[in-house]
C-alpha cells in the first residue's frame, strides 16, 4: 500500500460526522490552511502578528505538506488528517526522532485541530493514527500552552526537563514510554507499510 495512494485505511470516530483517514498528496493545499488557522488560534498574542498573517505563510506550508506527502525523504512518517463532512478540521505527522540516539522510536511532528473541534476526539484519534501506542514517542509543545500539555498529559506523556525555542517560540519537550493504552479506545487506525 503506498503511502499516499488511496487505499488510504479510515478510523471511525466516536462522532460519526467526522472521520480520520490517511493523507493524501491531493490534500496538501487544504492542510496548508488548517495548518495556518491552528497556528492563528494558537499562537496568536505568542508569535508577531506579522508572522501569522503573513501572505507567504500559505504558500510556504502547502509546499511544506506537498513535500511531505510526496518526497521519498519523508516516507517513513506517518501523515493523517481528520475530516468533517468533507471539510478538513485536523491534520497529524509523525516520524522517525530527528535526533539519531534517542530513546524513542517515533517523534510526534505535528498535531493540530481547528479550536472549534476541541472537545471532539479528533485530536486523540489523530494521535492514535499517526503514533503507536506501544511505540516510544517525543514531541515539543509550546509553553505556555496549557491546553496542549494536558492534552498529551492524558495521555501519558510527560516532560522531560528539555526545552527550546524554534521560530520565537518556548517549547517544552514531552515524552511517552511504549505500550501507552489509547484513550477513549478508539478503535483502529491506519496503517502504514513503510
Amino acid at each position: 500500500m503506498s503511502r499516499t495512494g488511496p487505499a488510504a485505511a479510515r478510523v471511525p470516530a466516536a462522532d460519526p460526522s467526522w472521520a480520520v483517514r490517511r493523507a493524501l498528496a491531493d490534500d496538501a493545499a487544504r492542510m496548508a490552511r488548517v495548518n495556518v488557522r491552528c497556528w492563528q488560534e494558537t499562537y496568536r498574542g505568542q508569535l508577531p502578528d506579522a508572522v501569522l498573517d503573513d501572505p507567504d505563510l500559505l504558500p510556504a506550508r502547502e509546499r511544506f505538506w506537498t513535500a511531505a506527502l510526496t518526497d521519498e525523504r519523508w516516507r517513513e512518517n506517518r501523515v493523517a488528517v481528520a475530516e468533517r463532512d468533507g471539510e478538513l478540521v485536523g491534520i497529524a505527522m509523525s516520524g522517525p526522532p530527528l535526533d539519531a540516539g534517542a530513546a524513542w522510536a517515533r517523534q510526534l511532528f505535528v498535531l493540530y485541530v481547528l479550536a472549534e473541534e476541541h472537545g471532539t476526539g479528533a485530536g486523540r484519534a489523530l494521535l492514535d493514527a499517526v503514533v503507536d501506542p506501544a511505540d516510544p514517542v517525543a514531541l515539543w509543545v509550546a509553553d505556555p500552552n496549557p491546553r496542549a500539555q494536558a492534552f498529551y498529559r492524558r495521555r501519558g506523556f510527560v516532560p522531560d526537563g528539555a526545552t527550546q525555542v524554534d521560530g520565537g517560540l518556548r517549547e517544552i519537550r514531552m515524552v511517552r514510554e511504549g505500550r501507552h493504552e489509547r484513550c477513549g479506545g478508539t478503535p483502529g487506525r491506519p496503517r502504514w507499510s513503510g
